[in-house]
C-alpha cells in the first residue's frame, strides 16, 4: 500500500508542478506581480493539491472504480434489467445532488431559479441520461446517433432561450454539463459502464464501456435550458465573490473546511449506502473485500476534501488575480497565457487520470495514457484560449458551440466508434473542479478588467463548456490519424508488391515436380 501511495503522490506531483511553476514564475514578472503572501499561500496549496490528488486517485482505484464495476456486473448477471435501470437512475440522481460543484452553480442563479429545484432537476437529468446510457449498452445502440439527436435538441432549446431574451442563461446551461460530472461521479459511472459492458460481452464490449459520461453530460445542460425557458428570462443576480487570499484565513477557513467535508461526505455516504443495500440483496461480496472498499472510501474522502479546500483557498483567488492583472497589462499576452495554462491545468484534474488509465486498459495499449494526455492538453489549451478570444471580441458562445459540435459529430462518422465514445467522455472529465475553481475565476478576472462585472455572466461563463467541447475534436482526430496512417501503410505495402521484379518470383511447375 505504501509503495502504491508513493507512486500516486509522485504522479500527482508531476501533474501539478507545471501549473505551480508557471504561476510562480509569472508572479515575478510585471505581468502579474503577486504579493509574497499570495505566492506563499499558492505554493502551500499546490503541495496540498498534490496530497489531495494522490490520495483521491488511490481511493478511486481501491473503492470507487471497483464498487461501480461490482454493481454493473452483479445486476447484469442477475438479469434483472429493470432493477439495474432503477438503481442507475437513483445513483445518478443522488450522486449528482451531492456533487459539491453543483451547489456553486445553483447559488449563481438563485435570483430567478430556486437552488433546490435546480439541483434536483439537474440530478433527475443525470439519472435519466444514465438510464439511457445503460439501455444503449444493453441494446447495443449506436452512440453517434444518440449524441446527434440530443445535441440537435440542445441547440433547438438554445435558440428558443435566445428568442426569449434570456441569453445570459446560455453559458451557465452548457457549463452545467461539465460541473456535474465531477471527481466523485466520473470514476463510479465509468466503472459501472465497464462492468455492464464486460458482463454482456460481445465484440464491442470495449467500445460500449465508454459513452456514459458523454450522455450524462447532456442531461444537466438540457435540464438547465428547460428551467431557464420556463422561468421566462430575467436578470441573474451574480455578485462578484471576494477573491482576496486573506478571505480564506481565520474562521472562514474552518467554515470552508467543514462545508467541504460535509458535501464530500454526503456524496460518498450516499454511494456507500446504495452499495450496502445492493450488497445485501445481490452482490454478497466477502468481508475482506468490503473492508478494502471502505478503506478506499476513506482515502477518497480525505483526498477530495484536501483538493477542494486547496483550490478554494489558493487557486481560486490567484486565478482571478492572474486573469485581471495580465489582461490589464496586455490582453494579447493574456490570450497566449490562457493557452499555455490550459494545456497544463488539465493534468491536475483528478478524474483525468482515471479516464486515461481505463482507456489504456480497455484498448489494450492501442491508445496509451500519453496519447490521451497530449490530446486532452491540446484540446483544453485551445478551448481556454478561444474563451479569452471570445471575451476580447465579445461574441456569442454559440459561435463556438454550433460549429464545434457539428465538427465533433461529423468526425464520429469517419473514426472508429471507440474513439467517439472516449472523446465525448473526455469532454466531461476534462472540465473538472480545477477548471471551475482556477480557470473560471481567471476568465472572470479577465472579463472584469476588459468589460466590467456586468458582463461576467455573458462572457466569462462558458469556459467550462468549451473545455468540455474541444477534447471531442482532438481525441477523434487521433482516431482519424490512425485510420489515415493505416490506409497509407496498406497502400504502400500493395505498391511494393505490385512493383516487385518478376525475376524475384519463384515459379513452381507442378508437372515437372511430379
Amino acid at each position: 500500500m505504501k509503495k502504491v501511495l508513493l507512486s500516486k503522490l509522485w504522479e500527482a506531483f508531476i501533474s501539478v508542478m507545471p501549473v505551480a511553476v508557471i504561476v510562480i514564475a509569472v508572479s515575478f514578472t510585471p505581468l502579474a506581480p503577486l504579493t509574497w503572501l499570495e505566492r506563499g499561500v499558492f505554493a502551500v496549496c499546490a503541495l496540498l493539491l498534490v496530497a489531495g490528488i494522490g490520495l483521491f486517485n488511490l481511493g478511486a482505484d481501491i473503492a470507487m472504480s471497483p464498487m461501480g464495476r461490482h454493481i454493473g456486473e452483479g445486476l447484469t448477471k442477475s438479469r434483472r434489467i429493470g432493477v439495474l435501470l432503477l438503481v442507475c437512475f437513483f445513483l445518478g440522481l443522488l450522486i449528482t445532488v451531492a456533487e459539491p460543484d453543483l451547489s456553486v452553480l445553483a447559488g449563481q442563479v438563485s435570483a430567478v431559479i430556486d437552488p433546490m429545484l435546480l439541483i434536483v432537476t439537474v440530478g433527475v437529468g443525470v439519472g435519466l441520461f444514465l438510464v439511457i446510457a445503460i439501455v444503449r449498452i444493453v441494446t447495443k445502440t449506436d452512440l453517434t446517433a444518440l449524441l446527434l439527436f440530443f445535441y440537435m435538441l440542445l441547440f433547438a432549446f438554445s435558440s428558443l432561450l435566445i428568442t426569449q431574451g434570456a441569453q445570459s442563461f446560455l453559458p451557465l446551461s452548457f457549463d452545467s454539463g461539465g460541473v456535474t460530472t465531477g471527481p466523485i461521479t466520473v470514476p463510479f459511472i465509468m466503472a459501472l459502464g465497464l462492468g455492464i459492458a464486460q458482463t454482456l460481452g460481445g465484440k464491442n464490449a470495449g467500445e460500449n464501456s465508454f459513452g456514459l459520461i458523454a450522455l450524462c453530460s447532456v442531461g444537466p445542460v438540457l435540464a438547465v435550458l428547460i428551467l431557464s425557458i420556463s422561468s421566462g428570462g430575467g436578470e441573474i443576480n451574480w455578485p462578484l465573490p471576494d477573491y482576496s487570499v486573506e478571505s480564506g484565513f481565520g474562521s472562514a477557513f474552518w467554515q470552508l473546511l467543514g462545508e467541504t467535508a460535509l458535501d464530500v461526505a454526503k456524496s460518498l455516504l450516499l454511494m456507500a449506502a446504495f452499495f450496502i443495500i445492493l450488497q445485501l440483496a445481490v452482490l454478497h461480496l466477502p468481508l475482506r473485500k468490503l473492508l478494502q472498499l471502505g478503506l478506499g472510501l476513506v482515502f477518497s474522502f480525505v483526498g477530495l476534501v484536501i483538493f477542494l479546500v486547496a483550490v478554494s483557498v489558493g487557486f481560486m483567488p490567484i486565478g482571478y488575480n492572474l486573469g485581471r492583472m495580465i489582461t490589464e497589462y496586455n490582453d494579447k499576452i493574456m490570450l497566449a497565457f490562457a493557452f499555455v495554462i490550459g494545456m497544463v491545468v488539465v493534468l491536475a484534474e483528478p478524474a483525468v487520470h482515471v479516464l486515461t488509465g481505463q482507456v489504456e486498459e480497455v484498448t489494450g495499449g492501442t491508445v496509451t495514457k500519453r496519447q490521451m494526455t497530449v490530446a486532452l492538453s491540446l484540446g483544453v489549451g485551445i478551448s481556454i484560449g478561444l474563451s479569452i478570444l471570445r471575451l476580447i471580441c465579445g461574441f456569442s458562445l454559440l459561435y463556438y458551440l454550433i460549429p464545434g459540435y457539428l465538427l465533433s459529430l461529423g468526425l464520429s462518422f469517419f473514426v472508429p466508434k471507440i474513439y467517439t465514445a472516449m472523446a465525448f467522455d473526455s469532454g466531461g472529465v476534462a472540465s473538472g473542479p480545477l477548471t471551475s475553481s482556477f480557470i473560471l475565476p481567471m476568465a472572470i478576472g479577465a472579463c472584469v478588467s476588459l468589460r466590467g462585472e456586468a458582463a461576467v455572466l455573458d462572457f466569462a461563463f462558458g469556459v467550462v463548456a468549451l473545455v468540455a467541447m474541444t477534447p471531442l475534436i482532438t481525441i477523434q482526430s487521433l482516431g482519424f490519424r490512425a485510420i489515415v496512417s493505416r490506409k497509407a501503410r496498406a497502400e504502400a505495402k500493395m505498391r511494393r508488391i505490385l512493383s516487385a521484379d518478376d525475376a524475384q518470383i519463384i515459379y513452381f511447375d507442378y508437372e515437372e515436380a511430379k
